[in-house]
């Protein structure tokens, strides 16, 4: 049995020992710091934390956490009560004396350590306080919120003022349990302004949010939604996180920094207060993640003490912390700490032996060995003690300065109606101070909710390098007391970025769109998460990240990238132009080798070839053609007013002259040929020339056709913006488009009436029968005017202009060819053929063509 026990105690042997902790025995020995005064202040504050870590073979480690930062926090609740006590015109021959108590980051260590503070023995009482007198007047908590409330509802109970040094909760003030709870810090009502103006500076617009589950996140990310739906930023994901869980077991929530692995932001904006954001980084430290911008409501200040060889994930942060002034006096006060100076301090202790590697002693372990001769807190690098008060150190200072305030009008009043004996009743009724506390007005602390001021905010760089050198730099500052677009003041230089950026970052859901593009919106994605599209022809954009391109003026178009508009050049169908200058050549060709063949029957009037079909209509056929081919000119060059009238009137008018000469040498061949027995009507047809009247009436009906185009809708100058990209073109409107095909038409009845009088007579038998000349003149007329029209209507600008004038003259040079070219073949290279003919024939031409001149 005894062999049993022996084994049993060697297994154990090092368990015992390993429990065996020296802190846990001095926290046990010295479970609070106090020292004595005439009016105690007590206060709740998180020196060290307890967490739960999932061990390999299971179940999970409980391990402590001392913070550094909040310690020196308390340190800036020393120095006010030490500067109080030694100011006279404060309090006078009363000293203040403190209580403060370490409050865990877990819901259960919170509400004992209440009670412990309130019963006053360690063995829990509720409703009794077991010490004989208290003199604590006032409890201060913070700065976390939950911790403040859950201790808030404890002391609604007893009435007892509490004071929270954490950052200002609407949901907290406005709380019907929590009317003995106020706040220290202004309020943060543009908190969410400042971020975004700080998000836009940066041109970020895909940010991811963390927040707390609290009363205070929500409201924090509602008034944050406003915002960004205002500057159109866009949140990629929304993570709420409940700190007590986390805080108690880390590890059951790695999983959410798994949705900042699957983004793609880079900037994640966090609101959380200062002991979440620890707790909260802890879990964020094992992912080793460098490459994120993190943008935290209030400041981070790492707990390590330990050196790293590595950067922290939280390297290049951006913090907002409440603006304040400094203290004067406080750093000076800082290098005098040390524990012998402050020996009841077990806190102080306990981190003294973490900075300068001392020991606790076996025999008494609140008693600490082995330290540095004339160890002192200036020794240390500016990361582990930042000499400089903090926010929550500032908050806690004017806490103990509005305690102090309070307390003296509070004892003047009592003074004046009870004496000094209602001095020392105080103590005993703590409720008295609300009233006082409500009234407050000191310097910018208001503790009345309904007029708290509003938070300036310094803007912080966390800077966390290797060997654990730690740097927070003010690199700007955001004020909503400055004017609109000053409001927000920002040093870029001087910003030191997580490791792996080189410039400043960028957190987009997409890359900009650049000049010469625009934003087409993804369907079921964020707005910020868009396409880039290319403007369409003649629309720029000439910025980025434009919604909509702007289309260029009429006189304008857009360059090839699409970034501005140029002005058109006017142009027109000049001479100067290649296709204007053959245009114009065989024009003036055209009508020579018209007035050339005029010459030709003019000199040849007496044969009888030239005096086939009416001499005289020949000539005016020949005339008529060559005004044809000289009015195409008007349609090059310049246009104006009398050119553009000009166009088409002459152009209707001579065409209508040589087609009705068609048409009379038509009829004059029908009338000659097909009176084989001759009565007096036919007779009289002939010899009264009815043919030569055909001319001048149909001229007339298509004057009259030209006179009522022009007296209701005349051609006019106008211009073609649409044909060519870069040019405006000057072109002649014909006005009634209408007109204009009546014109077309009118010619096309007289064409087809020629052509078909020409086909019937085709084949009848003379050796100078012009019905075939007539036929293939008008088929080519036909053709050309047939095709004119589907081309016409789908040419624009001088392409328009061109077709028309080549179907003048191509019209113009079937008349000539068809009808005259063989006539001068034969006139000057086949002579003799005339002379034969004219012997053999000179009777059958007397009877046939007596009339002919």
């Amino acid at each position: 049995m005894f062999l049993l026990v022996f084994i049993c105690f060697i297994l154990l042997f090092p368990q015992i020992l390993y429990c065996y902790d020296p802190i846990n025995c001095a926290l046990k020995k010295k479970p609070n710091t106090f020292q004595e005064g005439d009016v105690v202040i007590a206060a709740l504050l998180p020196f060290y934390t307890w967490y739960r870590r999932l061990k390999a073979a299971g179940g999970y480690q409980t391990f402590r956490t001392f913070k550094v930062r909040t310690y020196m926090s308390f340190l800036s609740f020393l120095f006010a009560i030490e500067e109080i006590n030694r100011n006279s015109h404060i309090l006078p021959n009363i000293t203040l004396g403190l209580d403060v108590y370490n409050v865990a980051f877990i819901d259960a260590d919170i509400m004992y350590t209440s009670l412990m503070w309130i019963s006053g023995i360690d063995t829990i009482i509720p409703n009794y306080n077991c010490r004989k007198e208290s003199k604590s007047v006032i409890l201060i908590t913070g700065p976390a919120w939950t911790a403040s409330a859950l201790i808030g509802e404890l002391l609604e109970l007893y009435k007892i003022p509490q004071l929270t040094i954490g950052r200002y909760d609407p949901a907290m003030s406005s709380n019907i349990h929590l009317t003995s709870l106020y706040h220290i810090a202004p309020k943060d009502t543009f908190l969410a302004k400042a971020m975004i103006s700080l998000i836009l500076h940066f041109h970020w617009n895909w940010v991811g949010l963390y927040i707390s589950e609290d009363e205070s996140s929500i409201q924090f990310w509602h008034n944050f939604r406003i915002e960004i739906d205002k500057n159109s930023i866009c949140v990629a994901f929304v993570e709420i996180m409940p700190i007590s869980t986390l805080s108690a077991s880390p590890d059951l929530k790695v999983d959410h920094y798994h949705q900042i692995l699957k983004s793609s932001v880079n900037v994640i904006i966090l609101y959380f207060d200062s002991d979440s954001l620890i707790t909260l980084f802890y879990v964020v430290d094992h992912s080793r993640m460098t490459q994120t911008v993190w943008v935290m409501a209030s400041p981070y200040y790492s707990s390590k003490i330990k050196h790293s060889i590595l950067f922290e994930p939280f390297h290049g942060s951006l913090m907002f912390s409440h603006h304040h002034k400094e203290i004067l006096g406080f750093r000076k006060f800082i290098h005098t700490v040390n524990p012998s100076k402050y020996p009841n301090d077990i806190y102080l202790a306990i981190i003294w032996s973490f900075l300068f590697d001392c020991s606790f002693s076996d025999s008494d372990c609140t008693m600490l060995e082995n330290c540095p001769l004339n160890a002192s807190l200036k020794m240390l690098p500016c990361p582990v003690v930042d000499m400089a008060m903090h926010e929550e150190g500032y908050h806690l200072y004017n806490a103990v300065y509005a305690v102090a305030h309070v307390l003296h009008d509070l004892f003047l009043h009592q003074v004046e109606f009870q004496g000094l004996e209602g001095v020392k009743r105080l103590v005993h009724f703590p409720w008295k101070m609300h009233s006082f506390l409500r009234n407050l007005h000191l310097d910018h602390l208001i503790l009345d909710e309904k007029k708290k001021s509003v938070a300036e905010y310094d803007i912080l760089n966390y800077c966390h390098f290797p060997t654990h050198f730690v740097h927070t730099l003010k690199v700007g500052m955001f004020s909503p007391f400055a004017s609109p677009g000053h409001q927000l003041t920002l040093n870029k230089d001087m910003i030191e970025w997580p490791l792996g950026f080189t410039e400043t970052p960028q957190s987009l859901c997409s890359e900009s769109c650049g000049p010469g593009f625009r934003k087409a919106h993804v369907e079921g994605k964020a707005i910020c998460c868009f396409d880039c599209i290319p403007c369409s022809e003649n629309e720029i954009s000439n910025e980025t990240n434009m919604e909509q391109c702007l289309r260029c003026q009429d006189n304008q178009y857009a360059n090839m990238q699409r970034i501005h508009c140029i002005e058109k050049r006017v142009t027109f169908l000049s001479y100067e132009d290649t296709l204007g200058m053959i245009l114009t050549s065989l024009s003036l060709c055209f009508s020579g080798l018209t007035v050339s063949v005029l010459v030709v029957f003019v000199k040849h009037r007496d044969t009888p070839i030239v005096k086939a079909n009416n001499r005289s209509l020949s000539y005016i056929l020949l005339i008529s053609l060559t005004l044809c081919f000289l009015c195409s000119l008007f349609f090059i060059g310049h246009p104006n007013m009398a050119t553009c009238i000009l166009q088409q009137t002459v152009f209707g008018a001579v065409f209508t002259v040589a087609l009705s000469t068609v048409l009379a040498k038509t009829v004059t061949v029908v009338l000659a040929f097909r009176v084989t027995s001759p009565g007096r009507r036919m007779r009289w047809l002939l010899t009264s020339r009815v043919p030569n009247f055909i001319v001048p009436f149909c001229t007339l009906i298509q004057l009259i056709f030209i006179g009522i185009w022009l007296g209701t809708s005349p051609p006019f100058i106008d211009t073609d913006i649409l044909s060519e990209y870069d040019h405006i073109i000057i072109v002649c409107n014909k006005g009634s488009v209408t007109a204009f095909y009546c014109v077309l038409g009118y010619l096309g009845c007289l064409a087809l009436g020629s052509f078909t009088l020409a086909f019937l007579v085709r084949n009848l038998p003379d050796t100078f029968n012009e019905a075939k000349f007539l036929t293939f003149s008008m088929l080519v007329f036909c053709s050309v005017w047939v095709t004119f029209l589907p081309v016409y209507q789908g040419t624009k600008g001088k392409s328009l202009v061109a077709t028309e004038v080549i179907s003048i003259l191509a019209s113009g040079v079937g008349l000539l060819g068809c009808i005259f070219l063989p006539k001068c073949y034969v006139i000057l290279l086949r002579s003799e053929r005339i002379n034969s003919y004219h012997c053999r024939n000179k009777k059958h031409f007397e009877t046939k063509m007596s009339s002919e001149i």
